[in-house]
């Protein structure tokens, strides 16, 4: 996307919107990420998507086609180094630029694709591949992830006591090493093949 924006950076942590927040603009993320999640009344937590360089984030693309506030929360993970495009321009560009405009309709596309597949892995795949795909998604290139169960639960759409059963399963079966703060993938391989069984 090429539109130019206000710059703005953001530590890791940050949280740039909560449910009801007034849409600022649109976000174009040139280094980082944002982490979108909704929290349900019972206070269950499911990541909807991550928004990264070239990405688009559909609730603010939604707050600002349909003129609403917030319905989710958004986090930045990593230095954060973005533009920010102000309603008004956000709408004079949807109008006319037909560049920025079809770069913002092939990214809704896109993350619609994400968006299905977070309904299948919610609704038509088991909690053991569902762990397993969220395990091999975080990893960073040692296959170390650095996430809590409670962030594992909020990836994978279940509780914090269900990732803990599953991952004891794994560590027994040697497909993975938990340590404080972290855990370490063993068997890639082994872990790709649960990932794939959609039972």
């Amino acid at each position: 996307m090429t539109a130019k924006g206000h710059p703005i950076t953001c530590a890791a942590g940050h949280v740039l919107f909560r449910p009801d927040d007034e849409c600022r603009g649109f976000v174009i993320v040139r280094q980082g990420a944002i982490r979108v999640s909704l929290t349900a009344a019972n206070g269950r937590e499911i990541v909807l998507y991550r928004v990264g360089p070239g990405d688009i984030c559909l609730q603010t693309f939604a707050c600002l086609i349909e003129r609403r506030r917030y319905s989710a929360e958004g986090v930045v993970e990593g230095a954060l180094e973005a533009e920010l495009v102000s309603p008004a321009d956000f709408q004079r560009l949807m109008v006319e630029d037909a560049d920025f405009r079809d770069s913002i309709f092939r990214a809704v596309a896109h993350r619609f694709e994400d968006f299905e597949q977070l309904v299948e892995d919610v609704a038509l795949t088991g909690f053991e591949a569902r762990l397993a795909r969220a395990l091999l998604r975080l990893a960073d290139v040692d296959g170390v992830v650095h996430a809590t169960h409670e962030a594992l639960a909020a990836e994978t759409g279940s509780g914090r006591a269900v990732v803990s059963r599953q991952l004891g399963e794994f560590g027994r079966s040697a497909l993975v090493e938990q340590a404080r703060g972290n855990i370490r993938i063993l068997a890639r391989k082994a872990l790709e093949i649960v990932a794939d069984n959609v039972t």
